[in-house]
């Protein structure tokens, strides 16, 4: 297909099926998102990964993935060799899409020689779509906002 300047959308041709297969390849090897991280935790046994909450110790008592390990991006340096397995796969994350922190974090933990993979949507959507989440006061939980998951479905088919 050849670049069509009136149309927005088409004023860069689509790449060759090929080269969007790698890319999209490429990409699923960095990111995961919150449904399939749900999903792994929930599954039981182990998952075979350790999620990272890579924000302040205000950010994590506001609230926390349950299970997630605390690391905040400064300390990466410092304490990852004591907190995580290099043999083991890392998934972070950090506040939400508006935030870069999982992205830095990840950074650092790759360095440092982890696989790691960054969470998109973060904590803000691991709340948005109704899972229960951890603060200083006990396990919370909101209803799912239907914007980011099916109201009466249990998967959105993706």
């Amino acid at each position: 297909m050849t670049a069509t300047p009136a149309n927005p959308v088409l004023r860069v041709a689509p790449a060759r099926p090929a080269e969007a297969a790698a890319y999209f390849r490429a990409s699923l090897a960095f990111h995961t998102d919150v449904s399939d991280v749900a999903a792994a935790l929930a599954a039981g046994g182990d998952p075979g990964f350790v999620l990272v909450d890579i924000r302040s110790t205000e950010s994590w008592d506001q609230g926390h993935i349950p299970g997630a390990v605390h690391l905040p991006t400064a300390l990466i340096a410092e304490q990852a060799g004591r907190l995580l397995d290099r043999d083991v796969p890392v998934v972070t994350y950090c506040w939400g899409p508006g935030c870069n922190g999982a992205t830095r974090a990840a950074l650092a933990l790759a360095e440092l020689g982890y696989q790691v993979k960054e969470m998109l949507g973060g904590f803000e959507y691991w709340v948005r779509e109704g899972f229960t989440h951890e603060t200083w006061e006990g396990a919370a939980r909101r209803a799912a906002d239907p914007l980011t998951v099916p109201v009466d479905a249990a998967d959105c088919g993706c």
